[in-house]
């Protein structure tokens, strides 16, 4: 196998040079040298500001990194992808996720033809069925309105969905509920249903080819669900729709396919949540919302394809994490929401990062000799600061840190938004400064305690501020996380847009679900074997 091609560009091999030179340069030491450094290294676009002041980067670092991404050939790579080259070259099919919200209007060639009219219909057809349901015309089997949404799917078609919902709840139908099932667990279905009414239910079965296995298991136990009070299999239809593009699935299953909602093979699961995936959050939010959070996602595209890379939000994130994961050995990025709101944001990006950029071969199939993508975690708002922050202040590994911290609260309380604002101010700041064990001492602390209570600093961090919490922000964050992904996939030069690592593991499943019940001969290793064996005994096959 050939070695890749990165380590030999000029730009890596300064960037070497330049992080032995720095790697022991403080940020103290940095914001001691230049007073300006707070107010000049920023960048603003698409209703987000980013201070990127707190990295441990200087004006040389980011030059390096900048010729870095130009080596890389970074621009040509975002014009293939927006121009509809078929740049998953393992499936070989376009990346064209940022049609899903292109303008009325505008065009985006794909094989010679303009997509947008498509993705416009399906998104006019999707508000015409969601007014439907939320005014009440839409009724279910037995003439009641539907109170209760339930969307089934796994992966893309579950984890934006989810983090949508719980994003925006703030703008939702709260006369209706809305669960999500994922799990293959019997327990996830369950626990979503337990308290709702057949008759007034709602299923979303969110699968491309509508066979899924955790999909499709889950939703023939919702059909089962519902038919056993309704006892009509006509009912089917009018509790079921589907997010899909198998037809005859579809219909089999008793959905009406003119309540089958598409998506095409340019778009990826976990680049999905704006498209016809989205169906629950529209439900929720409503056409206007959802629309406007498509504008997000367009500005932040927009910025994205033409802002020079020198202030290019998705290119500075994107390089910044390159920066810490090659040369400095970090191997994992926090991701530290200060809105409740975007509990579930850290878990959506998840699959966004480490699905896209988990690879250990180049685009040519070459093997990397160098790190790609860290493990991705966080949890919202203050909780952090009560569990984890202890090891990113001191611990022993390097955990570059995202804040996001929002100007205004949708539930303004008494002082509750200034305490939380104060506090995100005040992590960012004392993981690039630290305590000083000089310090500790001139406050009294007996020696003993000294090194207990110093803090090293010189943890990096990004604070990304937006004024509120809207259906548009939470488009341009997740656009700039996207291409922040993008990005690195670039430097990388991985493909981003497959997730051939998920395949294996659901091969072997599908043959050792039959084995579980006690067909055919044990062929797996000894451990696998004994596995098998011991349920076996323990369900009395």
């Amino acid at each position: 196998m050939t070695a890749a091609r990165l380590t030999r560009l000029p730009a890596w091999a300064a960037l070497r040079a330049h992080h032995a030179a720095v790697q022991t340069t403080h940020l103290r030491e940095l914001f001691e040298a230049d007073p300006t450094r707070g107010e000049r290294l920023t960048a603003e676009a698409a209703g987000v500001f980013l201070d990127y002041s707190k990295n441990r980067v200087t004006d040389e670092t980011l030059k390096l990194l900048l010729q870095l991404a130009e080596e890389c050939q970074l621009r040509d790579r975002v014009e293939a992808m927006f121009g509809g080259e078929k740049i998953n070259v393992t499936e070989n099919r376009a990346v064209l996720h940022t049609a899903l919200r292109a303008a009325r209007g505008s065009t985006v060639n794909f094989d010679g033809r303009n997509v947008v009219p498509d993705v416009h219909d399906t998104l006019d057809r999707m508000a015409a069925f969601c007014d439907r349901v939320r005014s009440g015309d839409w009724k279910g089997h037995t003439g009641k309105v539907i109170r209760s949404v339930v969307n089934i799917g796994i992966g893309g078609s579950d984890l934006g969905p989810v983090m949508a919902y719980e994003a925006l709840r703030h703008y939702t139908d709260r006369t209706r509920t809305f669960r999500f099932v994922s799990n293959v667990d019997g327990t996830d279905f369950a626990e979503a249903v337990r308290d709702l009414d057949p008759a007034e239910t709602l299923f979303i079965v969110s699968s491309k080819t509508f066979t899924t296995q955790e999909t499709m298991t889950n939703a023939a136990t919702a059909r089962a669900w519902l038919l056993a009070t309704l006892k009509d299999d006509a009912a089917v239809a009018k509790h079921f729709v589907a997010v899909s593009t198998n037809a005859a699935e579809v219909s089999k299953f008793g959905i009406d396919t003119a309540n089958m909602f598409g998506f095409w093979d340019w778009v990826g699961g976990r680049y999905s949540m704006d498209s016809a995936i989205g169906l629950s959050t529209m439900l929720a939010a409503g056409p206007d919302g959802f629309r406007e959070m498509l504008a997000g996602f367009r500005a932040m595209d927009e910025h994205f394809r033409t802002a020079p890379f020198a202030q290019n939000l998705p290119v500075l994130l994107g390089l910044l994490t390159v920066w810490y994961v090659d040369f400095f050995d970090a191997r994992s990025v926090a991701v530290l929401p200060y809105d409740q709101y975007l509990k579930r944001f850290p878990a959506y990006l998840q699959q966004l990062t480490m699905e896209s950029n988990g690879k250990c071969v180049t685009l040519a199939g070459a093997e990397v000799d160098y790190a790609t993508s860290p493990v991705y975690w966080g949890e919202p708002g203050t909780n952090g600061q009560h569990s984890f922050y202890q090891l990113i202040h001191q611990g022993t590994n390097l955990i570059p840190c995202d804040f996001l911290m929002f100007g205004k609260s949708l539930n303004p309380v008494g002082r509750h938004h200034d305490l939380l604002t104060a506090n995100v101010l005040a992590q960012a700041e004392a993981l690039a400064f630290g305590k000083t064990a000089a310090e500790v001492r001139a406050e009294g602390v007996a020696e003993a305690l000294v090194p207990h209570k110093t803090f090293p600093g010189n943890r990096p961090s990004n604070v990304l501020v937006v004024e509120k919490l809207t259906p548009f922000a939470l488009g341009s964050l997740i656009a700039l996380y996207e291409h922040s992904v993008f990005t690195q996939g670039v430097v990388w030069d991985v493909g981003s847009f497959d997730q051939w690592g998920v395949e294996l593991g659901k091969v072997l499943a599908q043959r050792i679900v039959p084995e579980l019940s006690g067909a055919g001969e044990l062929k797996h290793d000894s451990s696998t074997n004994a596995l098998i064996r011991r349920y076996r005994a323990g369900r009395g096959a």
